[in-house]
């Protein structure tokens, strides 16, 4: 059974675990986040951290979150962690009294899926912050 726990980035240890996810996730395909900033989260199998997710406030909408980055073990691809670790997004964006978060894939069909599964919807934003391929995704919080 999988746990979701809001973790302290700002905590070394916690920080490196989620460099380590991060790097058996995303190998080199994208920078490291700065973990000191926003919030995140572990999903854990038993006592191991096995996939990971973060927000932070967003720099590109006004009064929203980013969800910045989301990896999960590839023996744990499947078991819907990326959808439960956005519940938990989601619940701490309304705390923070964000209006609505924002996100982006790119060449990502899985993750895409899992934004339209859990109800966020393609939009076009005024200033595009990816690549020419990039979708990006928005949920408002009601």
């Amino acid at each position: 059974m999988y746990r979701i726990r809001e973790v302290d980035g700002q905590d070394e240890d916690v920080a490196d675990t989620l460099a380590e996810l991060h790097q058996q996730t995303f190998f080199d395909r994208a920078r490291v986040p700065q973990f000191d900033h926003g919030h995140w989260w572990f999903a854990f199998d038993g006592a191991e951290p096995v996939a990971f997710a973060g927000l932070v406030a967003s720099t590109h909408v006004d009064n929203a979150g980013y969800f910045c980055r989301v990896g999960v073990l590839r023996e744990h691809l499947g078991r819907s962690l990326q959808l439960r670790l956005m519940r938990a997004l989601e619940a701490r964006a309304r705390r923070n009294g964000w209006h609505s978060i924002v996100s982006d894939t790119t060449d990502n069909i899985a993750s895409a899926n899992n934004f339209i599964r859990a109800g966020y919807r393609l939009y076009q934003p005024q200033a595009p912050w990816a690549w020419p391929r990039t979708l990006y995704w928005r949920k408002t919080m009601g």
